[in-house]
């Protein structure tokens, strides 16, 4: 069992050079405390969204850490230029020594897609022109350029990533044929879904990968959860109920403002996202039985705890970090969820 973390970079008070000094300080701790990689949410307009540019945030992660890797889950690809994106992936590769973790989506709110002037109904069709073409330019070090004319359209990048033939990709997993796309193309994934529902595309992903990718060993699945843990049940409760309506709000507020539906809502309260099995608050002994059961119904080999969110203090970030890492982890780290396929 391999552990990550997922974080939205939200903030909605804290004066900002604080808030960034703070969040960077709470991933040097995930580098130290051994966890295995850090994912990093693309949003803009909200509150949600203190990492519009994925890549400026991460190049200050690749500065303060040694070990972690890190990287965004996931670009909005419809809001990237594939060459410039390309170029900057290489970069931010070569700075941190080969350690960038690279995925990509249509972008999930179809709000902030607009903002830049981008159909929401062209996400798709963008999505698949270009992100073939950027993990080939990554792989081959050319870029074809298709709004130039000939002999321009072939570009030579003169930065290339370090990872070959590119560094490893991720891919948000929410259905079984996402599953499926993800296990023929060799993807890690990460699912934020209901265990069961997890569960089905981990099956399907396995299926499919026994089918193409023959013996090779699974690439990490993973589990996304909140996670806050404290040294009682009922300390870690209360830090958890009184932190989370401030992220709800910032991942609300484009859609109330703008009174639009949204994609894959939340609860409005922490108590009511755990009874989805989305998140824990509690001891050390309470996380450890619940991302168990959760890990083992979902059959996801890596854990993925969302710990940073609303105006959790870096006090307490610090507490509920470390004591994951001291009692959560080596409990979990020899869990069995079935690492071949079937």
């Amino acid at each position: 069992m391999q552990f990550g973390i997922f974080d939205h970079l939200d903030n909605e008070a804290m004066p900002f050079h604080q808030y960034y000094e703070e969040r960077l300080k709470v991933i040097e701790l995930y580098d130290r405390l051994g966890f295995h990689s850090y994912h990093l949410a693309e949003h803009h307009a909200t509150t949600l969204g203190m990492a519009p540019s994925p890549n400026v945030f991460l190049s200050a992660v690749a500065q303060r850490t040694k070990q972690l890797r890190f990287g965004p889950m996931v670009y909005a690809l419809p809001l990237y230029h594939p060459l410039r994106l390309a170029e900057e992936i290489a970069m931010v590769d070569q700075m941190s020594n080969g350690r960038l973790d690279i995925g990509f989506g249509r972008g999930s709110s179809p709000v902030e897609i607009a903002y830049f002037g981008v159909d929401p109904q062209e996400t798709e069709g963008i999505f698949q022109r270009n992100q073939p073409r950027i993990l080939e330019a990554l792989e081959t070090g050319v870029m074809h350029v298709d709004e130039q004319e000939h002999p321009y359209r072939d570009v030579v990048l003169k930065i290339i990533p370090k990872q070959k033939p590119h560094p490893r990709v991720w891919y948000g997993v929410h259905t079984v044929e996402s599953a499926h796309r993800a296990a023929v193309r060799g993807w890690q994934t990460i699912n934020l879904d209901m265990a069961h529902e997890a569960r089905e595309c981990n099956i399907a992903f396995k299926e499919k990968w026994s089918q193409v990718q023959g013996d090779a060993p699974l690439p990490l699945m993973g589990l996304g959860r909140f996670i806050v843990v404290a040294e009682t049940d009922e300390k870690a409760r209360e830090i958890a109920g009184r932190a989370y309506p401030h992220w709800h709000r910032g991942f609300t507020h484009l859609f109330r403002s703008l009174g639009r539906m949204q994609r894959h809502p939340r609860p409005e309260t922490f108590e009511q996202l755990h009874q989805q099995g989305k998140g824990i608050a509690g001891s050390p002994a309470t996380v450890a039985a619940f991302l168990r059961e959760q890990l083992t119904v979902s059959q996801c080999n890596y854990c993925v705890g969302q710990f940073a969110f609303g105006d959790l203090t870096l006090s307490e970030l610090e507490t509920s970090i470390s004591l994951f890492a001291r009692d959560v982890m080596p409990a979990l780290r020899d869990l069995d969820v079935q690492a071949k396929a079937a």
